[in-house]
C-alpha cells in the first residue's frame, strides 16, 4: 500500500447547535474504515483568528498544506453555502492546488446540492478538482437520531465507500503530479 492520505475534513458551520458535528462525525467514522486516510479535522468554529477576528492566514494555510484531499461537510443555508465556510476558502489560495475536493452536504429538500454547486465554482478558481460523487443528505433531521446514528445507512454507506474510492485514486493521482511538476510551473 503507498503512502497514507492526509485527508482534510472541513467543516461547513459554525453556529451554534449546528449539525454539522453530526454528518462530520458519521463521515469520520466512515473514513476510520479506510484505513489508507488519516483525518485532520479542520474547524472554522476552532481555528486561531488574528486581532481583527479573521482566521490566522498563517493557520489556515500551514492546515491546507498538510493536507492532500479534502471532504468539505458544508450545510445550505438560504440556496448556499455557509458564510464562515468562504472566509475559510479565501484564507489560503495556493495550498489548495491541485488536490481533489469531495462534498458531504445536508439540508431540506435539495440535501445541500446547491451549496454544492455554488463550491464548484469557487474550489475551480482554487485550482482543486472537485469530485463528482457527493453524498446528501435531505431532509436531514430526519435522518439522524438524537445519538447521532444514520437511520438508514445503507445508500449513504455505499456513495460514502464510492466518494473514497475516487477520492483516494485523485489524491495519489494528484501527488504524483505535484511532485513531478508544481501546479505553478504550468503557468
Amino acid at each position: 500500500m503507498s503512502e497514507r492520505i492526509r485527508l482534510g475534513l472541513i467543516y461547513g458551520s459554525t453556529r451554534p447547535g449546528r449539525l454539522c458535528d453530526t454528518v462530520a462525525n458519521w463521515v469520520a467514522g466512515q473514513v476510520r474504515e479506510h484505513p489508507e486516510f488519516e483525518i485532520e479535522r479542520i474547524d472554522p468554529a476552532q481555528l486561531r483568528r488574528d486581532a481583527d477576528g479573521r482566521f490566522d492566514p498563517d493557520d489556515v494555510a500551514a492546515r491546507i498544506e498538510r493536507a492532500e484531499a479534502f471532504i468539505v461537510v458544508t450545510p445550505e443555508y438560504n440556496h448556499g453555502y455557509p458564510a464562515a465556510l468562504k472566509e475559510l476558502l479565501d484564507s489560503a489560495y495556493e495550498p489548495w492546488q491541485a488536490k481533489p475536493v469531495a462534498f458531504v452536504c445536508y439540508g431540506g429538500i435539495s440535501g445541500g446540492l446547491r451549496a454544492v454547486e455554488q463550491l464548484r465554482q469557487v474550489f475551480a478558481e482554487l485550482d482543486a478538482v472537485a469530485l463528482r460523487e457527493t453524498v446528501s443528505f435531505t431532509e436531514i433531521w430526519e435522518q439522524f437520531s438524537a445519538t447521532g446514528e444514520l437511520r438508514s445507512p445503507e445508500r449513504a454507506r455505499r456513495s460514502m465507500g464510492k466518494l473514497l474510492s475516487r477520492l483516494r485514486w485523485w489524491a495519489e493521482s494528484l501527488r504524483d503530479a505535484r511532485q513531478r511538476r508544481p501546479l505553478r510551473q504550468a503557468a
